[in-house]
């Protein structure tokens, strides 16, 4: 099922902007953007040898297009592990305007703060999100193959449901757009981790082995097998269908471009006293 709708060069996440109209979720595509080949147009990233004032320029331009100005906006050094950080308001703007100061060895964020968006980084592997509508908690994950086999996505749920006393049934998680089973070739090492990972669980839909003896993995499946294991109900489960190796035009992707390319940007934030900004 597709839950993202283009909005100018980005996608949106309607259901949850339809159910609190605070709520600003989204990706972005490489479209719109100020940088040159091989980051081609909208580089959300600073660690990928671009300009950095044309990332900024990128970062201002999409702050002004959803209404959420970018010295809100909070981002981590991802480096495909584990580790969740909660945020609050002393942590606007670090990694928003520059790498140095984004909130190092960390993959995952969360927030129960008004006017702070959350922001992750991506050329292929898979943004996870997540909503705790009762009590008001927002959350990002990027997890590659790495970051998904280290169960990120169970340890947020996990972590709302012991400190943030949520209710798991009530956790809503959208997986975005990210490579498919389409594009995704690896070998032995990776499907060994990806084993281990679902202890017993059936991996029929995971993973299938191909003519060249490597395997064609599925991590948004694989994730919401996760998900679900973490106690998250499958209605509230919502997975885009679409493949940022095959959609090249639209997305950048490590695989399809060799390694040289620009990263795309999931966020979400809550607006309070930003109201008036986004209606300028």
């Amino acid at each position: 099922m597709n839950t993202f709708k283009q909005s100018g060069k980005h996608l949106e996440i309607v259901k949850w902007q339809e159910q609190n109209s605070k709520i600003v979720a989204g990706f972005t595509t490489r479209e719109g953007g100020n940088s040159s080949e091989p980051f081609y147009s909208m580089n959300m990233g600073f660690h990928v040898n671009d300009n950095p004032d044309t990332v900024r320029k990128n970062r201002k331009k999409f702050a002004e297009s959803i209404g959420f100005p970018v010295e809100n906006w909070v981002g981590s050094k991802q480096v495909h592990r584990a580790k969740i950080v909660k945020v609050s308001m002393n942590k606007r703007g670090h990694g928003s305007l520059d790498f140095e100061t984004a909130i190092p060895d960390t993959d995952a964020l969360y927030t129960s703060d008004e006017d702070i968006l959350l922001t992750s980084l991506y050329a292929d592997c898979v943004p996870l999100y997540f909503y705790a509508p009762n009590e008001q908690l927002v959350g990002l994950a990027h997890a590659g193959w790495k970051g998904t086999v280290a169960k990120i996505g169970p340890e947020m749920v996990k972590i709302w449901c012991e400190k943030e006393n949520v209710d798991v049934k009530t956790i809503q998680a959208v997986i975005g757009p990210s490579i498919g089973d389409c594009c995704y070739e690896v070998d032995d090492r990776v499907i060994n981790e990806v084993i281990i990972a679902l202890n017993g669980m059936d991996d029929c839909t995971i993973f299938k082995k191909n003519e060249f003896e490597k395997y064609q993995l599925n991590l948004k499946s694989l994730n919401e097998k996760l998900l679900l294991h973490a106690g998250v109900l499958q209605e509230n489960i919502i997975i885009s269908d679409m493949c940022t190796s095959c959609k090249n035009d639209i997305f950048f992707s490590h695989r399809k471009d060799k390694g040289k390319t620009g990263r795309m940007m999931s966020y979400i934030g809550r607006k309070g006293d930003l109201s008036e900004f986004g209606n300028r």
